[in-house]
């Protein structure tokens, strides 16, 4: 529990420890969490870091992924997840929230914040999903000033830069950009929206530095698996947006199933109880922390009606 215990925090800053993963054998898998409870259930299920999301922290505000949200609202999301799983977070910083001197305060805002690394893609605003059409591409040189900002504005954060140009440039003008944003100080680089396995192999065979895949739903890319990356010559991989799809699409059936039926007796089998959130959340460990709180016990089941 990292809210409230100092003995549970970690030593380490969030970028030490983001970098020891990377230092690690073998491809680092990231969930994308888009709240702290997802984070602490991605925690549970033995994740050692996750990711969050521009596109799940907008569409959880109501918002699209148009680049319209700002740093104070991005840290409020890297606060809860990680102050409540304590892992190391990669966060999407979308463009940069401006030129250099922004994106050197988004960086140290993000790092305050909680968050072991940053991705700043070279689109331009209103940017976009990279899986959709008709970016608009920043020019090489310019996105390097800003990859260079980022690099020096950190701490012990991992930068990493992406690259949206394999969709209008082909395959030499992303890997040229990789390779512009390296020398500006990145620690890594994301290829965005490489749609065959071929691609993935060409760019990793040309971009030697350590390489995130997104593996995301609905989009240009297909389906592998976290193994399957690594053969290809990747060291991270995120599924971005999946806790948030299977969120939305849960609350959408609950709300249409009260709608008629009028109630949520026939939704209680889908419900996480409130034993397992009590525990996910580490609801009584919160309770010791405080003599003056009764400790809590548990409704059993739920109580039947009587016959009328």
């Amino acid at each position: 529990m990292t809210y409230l215990v100092a003995a549970d925090l970690p030593a380490a800053s969030a970028g030490e420890r983001f970098r020891a993963l990377l230092a690690r054998p073998g491809i680092l898998q990231m969930p994308g969490t888009h709240n702290g409870m997802a984070a602490l259930q991605a925690k549970a299920a033995g994740f050692d870091a996750v990711y969050l999301s521009g596109a799940a922290m907008t569409a959880s505000m109501g918002l699209p992924d148009l680049g319209v949200i700002t740093v104070d609202e991005v840290c409020f999301f890297i606060r809860q997840v990680s102050r409540a799983s304590g892992l190391p977070v990669l966060v999407d910083g979308d463009t940069g929230y401006g030129e250099a001197l922004n994106v050197m305060h988004m960086v140290r805002s993000f790092e305050d914040s909680g968050a072991g690394a940053v991705h700043i893609e070279d689109q331009l605003l209103p940017k976009k999903c990279g899986h959709l059409n008709d970016k608009k591409l920043a020019d090489a040189h310019d996105m390097a000033a800003k990859v260079a900002a980022a690099a020096k504005a950190r701490r012990n954060m991992v930068v990493v830069a992406r690259t949206d140009a394999a969709a209008s440039e082909g395959m030499d003008g992303a890997v040229a950009r990789a390779k512009l944003y390296l020398e500006a100080g990145a620690d890594a680089i994301f290829p965005e929206a490489l749609i065959t396995a071929e691609m993935f192999r060409e760019f990793a065979s040309r971009v030697k530095a350590p390489l995130l895949a997104n593996m995301t739903e609905f989009g240009r890319t297909p389906f592998f698996t976290a193994s399957e990356f690594e053969a290809m010559g990747y060291k991270m991989v995120i599924w971005p947006v999946s806790s948030l799809r299977v969120a939305a699409k849960a609350q959408e059936e609950l709300y249409a199933a009260i709608r008629r039926d009028g109630g949520t007796q026939n939704q209680i089998d889908r419900m996480q109880t409130r034993k397992e959130l009590y525990e996910t959340i580490k609801y009584f460990d919160y309770e010791a922390l405080d003599a003056s709180i009764v400790q809590t016990v548990i409704p059993q089941g739920m109580p039947q009606r009587e016959p009328a």
